[in-house]
Order: C-alpha cells, then sequence, then structure tokens
C-alpha cells in the first residue's frame, strides 16, 4: 500500500497541449506532445501513446492532467520530459482532464 505522505510527492499539474506530431520511431503508435504547463514550468515534452482515441487536430489546446517530477525518458531518439495521464479504456487511452478551464501550471491537490 501507499501512504498519503508517498502520493503527496507526486506534482500533478494541469498542462494545454500546444503541439502534436506523429512519433514513428516509437514501438506502439504514439504522438510527440509539447505541452505548455503555464509560467513556472514552462513548455514541456511528451510522448503519449493516445492514437486510439484522439487525433492530432483534437489534442491541440485540449488540459490534461500531467506528473511534471518524474526523471526525463529516453524513448526512441525523443525525451519525454512530463507524463501525460490516462485511463487504459476498452478502446484505449483516454486523458484525464479537468471538467472546467483552469490556468495552465494549477496543481492537483
Amino acid at each position: 500500500m501507499a501512504t498519503f505522505e508517498e502520493f503527496l510527492k507526486l506534482d500533478i499539474r494541469v498542462g494545454e497541449i500546444i503541439e502534436v506530431n506523429d512519433f514513428r520511431k516509437a514501438r506502439k503508435p504514439a504522438y510527440q506532445l509539447k505541452v505548455d504547463l503555464g509560467e513556472e514550468i514552462g513548455v514541456k515534452k511528451s510522448s503519449a501513446q493516445i492514437k486510439d482515441l484522439y487525433n492530432e487536430e483534437e489534442l491541440i489546446g485540449k488540459q490534461v492532467m500531467v506528473v511534471v517530477n518524474f526523471p526525463a525518458r529516453q524513448i526512441a531518439d525523443f525525451m519525454s520530459e512530463v507524463l501525460v495521464l490516462g485511463v487504459y479504456g476498452e478502446n484505449g487511452v483516454v486523458l484525464i482532464k479537468p471538467d472546467q478551464r483552469v490556468r495552465n501550471g494549477d496543481k492537483l491537490g
């Protein structure tokens, strides 16, 4: 079991997807995302296996929840700096997002 104190170590923020590119070198179908996390954190890159349910155009401007304090991870020739959160649904990954628009960088709490 994880403790509440361990959960609090995660820095989960709201970010807005501002750029989407097909990630052809990924082993599984994925996008390369640029996510705006506000003034404090800035724009970060992420690889996301979300092609089953989302196309590039509909992702632009979408706010998502992102873990910002995991170490960067090399995926093929791309450095993924943050983890975009989603749920493994029956038809693919469903993004986790706030149900109302908030400021980029706002923290889950």
